[in-house]
């Protein structure tokens, strides 16, 4: 580790940067003088309750009843963390410090309708009628409100309305198919469904009323449902519904907030669900301001007159990532639709990979948070953003969701920006944040994710629990943080949570990546530990395989397993291919395939086989799925190695299945 440069933070960084204000505040509040980023991180990771607690006061944290201490019990699982504290994540949120009313806090963008701006009046306004809305709907603390809707304002909306109440919020984005939103609400029974009637993607109109009304019958706990008309603005809800309109309309209530414990459930997140029922994972309210807080002011450097911007959708953690924005003052850019497809109302739709950057221009984002196969898609496609939008607002640009190459980085640095900070972070939906990421005060390295974000003890562990350095290691977290979950749905005893994160190493969280952490604290995540490549005994992360075969022209999209050997010998490892439109897999195409693994990487990652296929399986999150695939190979069924409703291509696996049937049979008879 250790390669190119691309950014140097400017020499008046600490007067510039958020986290430069949050040093100052350490010395002057807590005399403590730190001389860099490494020793505030060990800093923060050594004395937690002494770090968390700042994070509390600097962001001067309104609480309703005052913990005596931070951090009760650092034991995990079960660390007990502000004990004593009330307050209510929502409050903090629409607090908006730095930000008057009439300025513009909600930017959203949409493939169905028109933009939508709401200033930090409008927002607060229709938080406390949709709270007054629900209140007549008979919700309160405790109960579940559901939402099956996309990225826009009324989404937002209600789930802060939802969590003023100190009732839990839960959503599915609408391109779940009913199967896949049964399988998560089943479990948490919500009280108020909240669903659109349908959609547009790029050019692609997608009805979902019959969805919705499948949804209102196979969950008998739901009360009320509410129908959104997003598809079409004048339609009027089916019978026993209510509007949209008649849950917001106007009230006399002024906006409260009722005060929850700090790990009073705020909302529940899902696993991919990929091989059986998804996780119910329940964040807590406290827990997940603190660590947004920190992230997004110190981490991101977001603040009041930032626009922050992040493509996700309403059925992945990102979501919940952007919708905190508000709370360090910084607007949110919103965006429903394909990234791929210029598809505005009223025109034609047209390709156009460069729909996210347009957005960018026109709504002067200051951070663009994406993920990093769109950036290499970009990078394939030639893309030079720069040079054909007015990017000068620009500052950060994030990326998660799969480890991101060092050519993804150098495109971002040449065809985006070369005064701007890219921020390679990773974490997950089980705490609801990026544990490495990127940060003000440090370089940006090819390649590298820069730093272990402040508070969050990462290690890389051997097989035997040994702590790791300059080697490739299982990603742990050795000491507790905030947000970690504050259990599972439906799990009175804590055992299917503790079965998730320390079956390996007790009381040390095992996340499931592969990590390789430098001297100097950078870092390089090389793929999942469940999807390891293991050739003669050496270890192979599938990020460096998808890096150098997807960078050839032919190739669109990639995927490798390796497949043991029972007796102990060296298995086979299979190599996926998707070709551009056109193209099919030669031997010659086969042997430029090989050269580039063996020249890039080495003789070790040259595949026993390459096949094409069609599509690649992938989560509704865009996660490739070697594990599914690697179980079909195996033998197993597809209905048992992959829940096909958390899928965004199941028909995919057919390749596979069929690969695998042809394997198991015999060679004929010579």
């Amino acid at each position: 580790m250790g390669g190119e440069v691309l950014w140097t933070p400017p020499a008046d960084v600490r007067d510039r940067s958020r986290i430069g204000s949050y040093l100052r505040w350490l010395r002057d509040h807590r005399g403590l003088d730190v001389a860099d980023y490494a020793a505030l991180w060990q800093w923060s990771v050594t004395d937690l309750d002494a770090f968390w607690r700042s994070i509390w006061d600097f962001f001067e944290v309104r609480a309703y009843a005052e913990p005596s201490v931070a951090l009760a019990d650092p034991r995990m699982p079960g660390a007990r963390w502000f004990p004593g504290a009330t307050l209510n994540y929502a409050e903090h949120v629409l607090r908006m410090p730095g930000v008057g009313d009439d300025q513009p806090m909600v930017i959203a963008y949409s493939q169905t309708r028109e933009p939508v701006t709401l200033t930090a009046a409008d927002l607060r306004d229709q938080v406390r009628r949709v709270r007054a809305g629900l209140v007549r709907l008979g919700v309160g603390t405790g109960d579940r409100v559901a939402a099956y809707a996309p990225n826009i304002p009324e989404t937002l909306v209600l789930m802060l309305a939802t969590v003023s109440l100190g009732a839990i919020f839960s959503s599915c984005a609408p391109e779940f198919g009913t199967r896949s939103v049964l399988d998560r609400w089943r479990q948490i029974e919500p009280s108020v469904l909240v669903a659109v009637d349908g959609y547009r993607y790029g050019d692609k109109t997608i009805d979902r009323r019959a969805e919705v009304a499948e949804l209102g019958a196979a969950l008998p706990s739901v009360r009320h449902t509410v129908m959104l008309p997003y598809l079409e603005p004048d339609a009027t809800p089916p019978a026993g519904a209510l509007g949209w309109a008649e849950l917001a309309a106007e009230a006399a209530e002024p906006l409260t907030f009722t005060p929850v414990p700090f790990d009073h459930p705020l909302y529940v997140l899902y696993s991919s669900g990929t091989t059986g029922l998804p996780k119910p994972i329940v964040h807590g309210h406290g827990g997940i301001l603190l660590e947004h807080l920190k992230m997004l002011a110190l981490h991101h450097d977001l603040g009041p007159g930032d626009r922050f911007f992040w493509f996700t959708t309403t059925g992945w953690m990102m979501w919940n990532y952007l919708a905190s924005g508000p709370a360090v003052g910084a607007a949110i850019v919103l965006f429903d639709g394909n990234p791929a497809v210029r598809a505005e109302p009223g025109r034609p739709a047209e390709p156009d990979l460069g729909t996210l950057w347009r957005l960018a221009a026109e709504t002067g984002t200051t951070y663009f948070g994406t993920s990093a196969p769109f950036l290499l898609a970009c990078r394939k496609a030639g893309l030079r953003p720069a040079e054909r939008y007015d990017l000068s607002a620009l500052r950060g640009v994030g990326s998660t969701g799969a480890p991101l190459p060092a050519e993804g980085f150098r495109w971002v640095y040449d065809a985006v920006g070369r005064d701007l900070r890219l921020d390679s972070l990773s974490g997950g939906t089980d705490v609801c944040t990026g544990f490495v990421g990127g940060v003000p005060l440090l370089p940006v390295v090819a390649g590298e994710i820069t730093c272990r974000c402040l508070g969050a003890r990462v290690e890389a562990r051997s097989a035997d629990g040994a702590p790791l350095v300059d080697q490739l290691g299982e990603l742990v977290l050795a000491a507790p943080m905030p947000s970690m979950p504050a259990g599972f749905w439906n799990d009175p005893d804590g055992r299917r949570y503790r079965e998730a994160y320390f079956d390996v190493f007790p009381g040390v969280w095992r996340h499931g990546d592969w990590i390789t952490i430098s001297e100097r604290g950078s870092c390089v995540i090389t793929g999942r530990s469940d999807a390891t490549l293991n050739r003669g005994g050496v270890r192979l992360g599938t990020a460096e395989f998808y890096s150098v075969v997807e960078g050839l022209p032919e190739v669109v999209d990639s995927l490798v397993v390796h497949l043991e050997d029972s007796e102990g010998g060296a298995g086979e490892l299979l190599l996926f291919v998707v070709l551009a439109e056109g193209l099919e897999l030669d031997e010659a195409l086969r042997s430029k395939i090989v050269r580039a693994l063996r020249t890039a990487l080495s003789p070790r990652h040259v595949p026993d086989e390459i096949h094409q296929v069609g599509a690649v399986p992938r989560t509704l999150s865009a996660k490739k799925l070697e594990v599914p695939v690697k179980k079909i190979l195996a033998g197993a069924p597809v209905e048992s190695a992959a829940a096909t409703g958390a899928l965004a291509n199941p028909e995919s696996l057919a390749a596979f299945a069929r690969l695998a049937r042809q394997r198991r049979q015999p060679e004929p008879a010579a």
